[in-house]
């Protein structure tokens, strides 16, 4: 009996590693650019909305876990969760904490990478609306990979978050890890996922969006070559295209984001520790 015990603990040990849940977010923080990782206490699973943003649900009976993306320009202090559950609306309050994020200061010879003419801000206005219909692609799943691999090897150049100065004008702070790795480097989906959006844009440069369920969506930016198209399944550590230089940049590198209902969040937070 012992030795029968041993080995269904064993192997519930595999499953539980091989199907994380939002307790392997160990880096979870509720803070600007964070994810908030909130119980329900509901015993049905309920549709939840941030900001009028369907969030991610994991979970099971009476167990279930909201995984919400923070945006960065959010105020320090309690917001507010609307759960609803058939046709009963529940208002979950949780708190943000502060945190300083570092600054950093980017010198460009292209000017127009710093204040775009008309004509190039023509093209980055119709740009938005494209990649942020790729931000907020959504396809429900019970199997949400919570833990990805970094897509390229290489050190972190720009962390998560810099507030960001281009010939010394403020912009919007880092949406993204910036990695180091030279060109040509084979870039590899950080899990399996589907294709949504590939894309050259002005500042993003070549660009690939792969959607994971529920609103999770990774980006790789700055590619000198694509290797996957709009509709494409791919498995975690496929190669979808190779590092370069596209787009706003000073040196080769793949620029990764993480999106949660639509909001760009701190990527470190679903590395293994």
């Amino acid at each position: 009996m012992n030795r029968q015990l041993n080995l269904l603990t064993f192997i519930l040990t595999i499953i539980i590693c091989q199907y994380p849940s939002a307790q392997t977010l160990i880096g979870a923080e509720s803070v600007p650019g964070g994810v908030a990782v909130i119980n329900l206490n509901q015993q049905q699973r309920p549709e939840v909305y941030f900001r009028n943003k369907q969030v991610m649900v994991i979970g099971e009976s009476d167990n279930w876990q909201a995984i919400v993306g923070i945006p960065l320009n959010s105020k320090i202090g309690t917001h507010e969760l609307e759960i609803r559950n058939n046709a009963k609306i529940i208002k979950h309050k949780f708190e943000v904490s502060e945190k300083k994020y570092r600054e950093q200061f980017i010198t460009l010879e292209n000017k127009e990478m710093v204040n775009p003419s008309p004509l190039n801000m023509d093209r980055i206005n119709s740009e938005s609306s494209q990649i942020n219909q790729a931000k907020a692609s959504w396809r429900i799943s019970n199997s949400i990979p919570l833990e990805l691999d970094l897509p390229v090897p290489g050190q972190v150049s720009s962390p998560f978050g810099l507030r960001r100065f281009f010939n010394k004008q403020p912009r919007n702070p880092h949406s993204g890890l910036d990695l180091a790795s030279p060109e040509g480097t084979p870039i590899l989906s950080a899990a399996s996922g589907r294709v949504v959006d590939t894309g050259e844009y002005y500042f993003n440069g070549n660009t690939v969006f792969i959607e994971h369920g529920q609103g999770l969506v990774t980006m790789y930016c700055h590619m000198s070559k694509i290797d996957v198209a709009v509709g494409q399944e791919v498995s975690r550590g496929e190669s979808i295209g190779e590092v370069g230089k596209t787009g706003r940049v000073t040196a080769a590198h793949l620029h990764w984001g993480v999106i949660l209902n639509t909001v760009s969040v701190d990527p470190s937070m679903f590395l293994k520790n």
